[in-house]
Order: structure tokens, then sequence, then C-alpha cells
């Protein structure tokens, strides 16, 4: 993990809402590293399983397992076991093996199905995964079930700086439910789920086929919708578990749907605040494109511009930059109908720069920690946003030295 907080990291872990129907635990098994807290066990007396994977080519075992479990995971007892350290990714057979042996050591031990135990892995890609020494820990996994979420959190750390929850109370008609969820990610990141692992738990009740299709939707909106540097992980997992203990049906309620996507949001943009090196929090908002995905072409090729991305880290208020990423977007643009904003200060509009254009408001925007890049391309109703960071000496540093 790297040593220094990100300067966008939130005061503290939030006090997230208990959601009856699971339980937690965190255990060290030195997978990489020893002294740190490196595998994390959540343990549903029943439950619903949705969730959403990368879809990279060569995504680890770890994920195609889930993958192949997912659509049998409509109810019944479930654990999810997730290990930091190593990814377990472009290990061939032998990472194949791995997951064989990890779920059958904790479906004895627990008495779930193996069916039922989901795993995931983080970390390096490339190097066998030390599985016996996690499937050694499970028994004091087993023995420290609890409430600690925070503990599970920071257990699937990698290279963050902060461990990540997020959560929200719902009121139904039919009663009160909870959500709380964690995250890892940090560097990877890129859309298509970044290189995150994400948990979300809810004691909504509520069948596998809609909640399914409330996490696809949201992941849309939210996870796949920022960037940290535009590559695509191996290893990304995003689980939600329905537990139904609180006997509240949550299906086909708008308020239970928004809250869901309001926590992947929350849990999304902690990612992107702990940009490996970040200093600032960039939302590119693009508007008026001939379609939705002409916006997002646009707000991507931004978000992902190294030259945007250095110049919003040196604060530098270089507005063509943005200019030279919309023209290299491969989404229709015209020249002449083009504006650019940097929060509510116009700095260009039909095509040039404003009359009033200031360079020291401008600069002096650029110097705020969190950003709003701004373009219209005058051309329809398209419109997206994507979140990003700044691009930084400690990206570099970071990833220089990440198997040293």
């Amino acid at each position: 993990m790297a040593g220094t907080v990100s300067p966008l990291a939130p005061a503290r872990f939030p006090d997230l809402p208990p959601v009856r129907g699971v339980r937690f635990a965190a255990a060290e098994a030195g997978v990489r590293y020893k002294g740190r807290t490196d595998v994390m066990l959540a343990v549903m007396e029943e439950a619903t399983v949705a969730g959403t994977f990368t879809r990279s080519a060569t995504r680890s075992a770890p994920v195609r397992d889930c993958e192949a479990k997912l659509p049998l995971a409509e109810g019944g007892p479930a654990a999810f076991l997730v290990n930091s350290g190593n990814s377990n990714a472009f290990t061939g057979r032998r990472g194949e093996a791995a997951v064989a042996g990890l779920c059958a050591a904790a479906s004895g031990l627990l008495g779930i199905p193996g069916g039922r135990i989901f795993t995931a892995s983080t970390g390096v890609i490339g190097e066998p995964l030390p599985w016996e020494r996690i499937a050694a820990v499970p028994p004091t996994l087993r023995d420290r079930l609890g409430p600690d979420i925070e503990g599970a959190a920071r257990a699937i750390m990698t290279t963050d700086t902060f461990p990540k929850g997020a959560g929200a109370v719902v009121d139904l008609p039919g009663g009160t439910v909870h959500i709380a969820g964690i995250a890892k990610g940090s560097g990877m990141i890129a859309p298509d789920m970044a290189t995150m692992l994400v948990y979300v738990w809810t004691d909504a009740r509520i069948a596998r086929a809609p909640l399914q299709t409330l996490v696809s939707a949201a992941c849309a909106r939210t996870f796949n919708r920022i960037t940290v540097d535009g590559d695509t992980s191996t290893s990304d997992t995003l689980l939600v578990a329905a537990t139904g203990a609180s006997g509240v049906d949550a299906a086909g309620e708008p308020a239970f749907a928004a809250a869901l996507e309001a926590v992947f949001r929350d849990l999304a943009l902690q990612v992107v605040r702990d940009g490996e090196g970040a200093s600032k929090l960039i939302e590119v908002q693009v508007t008026g494109a001939a379609s939705e995905a002409d916006a997002a072409r646009v707000a991507f090729a931004i978000a992902n511009s190294p030259l945007v991305k250095t110049a919003c880290a040196g604060e530098d208020a270089n507005w063509g930059r943005i200019v030279m990423a919309v023209g290299k977007s491969g989404a229709r643009a015209d020249r002449d109908r083009l504006a650019i904003r940097f929060g509510d200060l116009w700095v260009a509009r039909d095509g040039e720069r404003v009359p009033d254009y200031s360079e020291a408001a401008a600069s002096a925007y650029m110097k705020r920690q969190e950003l709003v890049l701004g373009v219209d391309l005058g051309l329809g109703e398209g419109q997206a946003t994507v979140w990003t960071c700044d691009l930084t000496h400690g990206y570099i540093a970071i990833n220089a030295d990440y198997r040293s």
C-alpha cells in the first residue's frame, strides 16, 4: 500500500448502516506482505447474488469462476472470500486449481456449498497464488465473524491509501432496508469495471433477475464512468448480495434503485479520489452531443488524455488540450459549435475563445482541488459524465515501484 493517504480522501471511514444477515472477518495470510490483513470473508445466511465483471480477454480465474456461478445464485447461504496481494490472473490451470481449493476449504469449514462460495483476488498479475496460505485462515475467519465491515474493507486494499465504504437507509412501503458496501481500487482504472473489487450488501428482499437489472444499470452509470489511467484490469468484480433479512420487498421500488446507485456512485468516486498519485478530482461533463455514445467518447477522450490530466496537475488553464481531445475522440464534432467551460466559467464558445476571456480567472479556477471540465458540442441531446483524476509524478513512482 502507498504510505501517504490521498489528499482527496474522506476524513474517516463512514458509519455504515448495519445490514442484517451478513457477518464479516479479516485475517493475515501472508499472501505477499507480512504484518497486514490480506484476506476478507463475508458470510450470508441467505442471499440472492448479482454482479458484473471485467470483460478483459485475460480475466482472472476467480472472475471466470464467479461468472459461471452467478446465474445459479438465486438463494441459500453464500460467502465472499477475497485476498489481496496476488490477483491469481494469468496463472493458467494452477489458477483454476487454486480457486477450486479455496472454495473446497471454505465450503468444508462453513457448511456452504462450493457453488455458493465467490472468491476474488487482487494484486500482482502472473504469479501463482499461494492459496494454501489463504486456505489455512478460514478457521480464524470463522471465529472472528461479526459486524466489522471496515476491517473487511482494509483487508482488500492494495495500492489504496484508504478503505472505501458507503451506505444508505431506505424507507420503502413495506419498511426500512439498509445498504452497505466496500470497494478497493486506485490504479489500472478504466471502464469495464476498472481494477476494482466492490461488494455491496442489502437486507432487502429481491429476486436475482430484478436485482441483476438494477446492478447492471447502476454500474453503467457509475463504475463504468470512471477512469484513472485508461487501463482495464483482469480482476474487476462487483457483487451485490440481498439477504432478505428485513423481510421488505424492494423489487420495483424506485427509491431502492436510486439508493443502490447512490452507493455505487459514492464508492466509484472514492476510487477516483484514491487514484494513484492523485491530487485533484476531475468531473468531465459533455452535453450537446449527437448521441449518448458520442458524449461518452468525448468525455473519455478528455478524461484519459495525459495532456489534459497533466495540465490539471500543473494547474495550467490550457483548454486547448480539451479541444485536442474532442477532435481525436472519433465522435461527431463541429468546430464552430464547440463550447468549453471550467466550472461556470466559459473559456470558449462558437469555436473560439470568448471575447472576455480571463487567463487569471481560468488559472485561479484550476487551483481548486475538485474541477469540472464542461464541453457542449452543440449538435444534439446526447450527454455523459465521466470522473477522473490528474496525472502526477506520484503515479509514475507508485507503478514504477509496484513489484520492487
